[in-house]
């Protein structure tokens, strides 16, 4: 009895993906996404079309103020992680570009070949990425951030769909890209439609101001669903292929 016993109890443990090894390291302190959209895009975006003007601080001064929120940022974040943060780099090469546009008071359509260069550099550079042993997509989606990744990795070994979730992965990856690519053609036809004054003045501010406004329901909600779509897709994925629940491997922050 107690052999037959013995035997089920290695037969069920066989079953089962080992159990993710104890990480002694300390983990990475989170990064709030809401900081991050705030102080490296919303609020120097604010500053250029809101106070950039003569009455108050100035073309130059309002670049200096607004690349300040960004590069702070982003060293605060290298210095505790020891990363470069992504959102910090987009943040200062915009408004580096976006003031600097502004300064050369060059025609509004370089202002829209601006907005449309950042989102298209991206999905050409996750497209790249894919064929490199760091698809960007790690970055956004697959990372400990979100994931248990050390319990995902366990589980594919054991039931041997590694190879699977590698395809799975490279999908997601054409998805990001497709969306950076979707943002790049909305960002020019909206900056086309909206910028037609002469960069320098009051009334050129003011139409930044309301593509930046506008840019959030335009651009950002179809680039959420087809981000959603795509962690959805992972998501779905991981739990066919790992046998694991989603509350099993998202990372919440407590111990594994």
């Amino acid at each position: 009895m107690t052999d037959n016993n013995s035997e089920k109890n290695v037969s069920m443990l066989a079953d089962k993906p080992p159990a993710e090894p104890a990480n002694s390291q300390p983990k990475p302190k989170k990064e709030s996404f809401l900081a991050n959209l705030l102080m490296n895009i919303v609020i120097p975006t604010l500053i250029l079309t809101k106070l950039s003007g003569d009455e108050h601080l100035g073309a130059t001064w309002g670049l200096i103020v607004a690349l300040a929120f960004p590069i702070s940022y982003g060293l605060r974040d290298f210095l505790i992680n020891k990363k470069i943060n992504v959102f910090s780099a987009l943040g200062i090469v915009s408004v580096l570009l976006t003031g600097g546009l502004s300064l050369l008071h060059l025609p509004p359509q370089y202002f829209a070949i601006k907005e449309a260069a950042i989102p298209g550099i991206l999905g050409i550079v996750t497209l790249i990425s894919i064929k490199t042993r760091y698809p960007l997509v790690k970055t956004f989606i697959y990372n400990d951030k979100v994931l248990k990744i050390h319990k995902v990795d366990s589980a594919l070994q054991h039931y041997g769909t590694h190879k699977q979730f590698e395809r799975t992965l490279n999908n997601a990856s054409l998805m990001i890209a497709a969306s950076f690519f979707l943002s790049s053609a909305l960002n020019y036809i909206l900056a086309k439609i909206i910028l037609v004054s002469q960069p320098g003045t009051a009334e050129f501010n003011a139409e930044l101001g309301k593509m930046a406004a506008l840019s959030y329901p335009v651009i950002a909600l179809p680039m959420m669903i087809i981000m959603m779509g795509t962690l959805f897709y992972v998501f779905r994925s991981i739990r066919l292929l790992t046998h694991l629940t989603l509350e099993e491997v998202i990372n919440d922050g407590s111990e594994n």
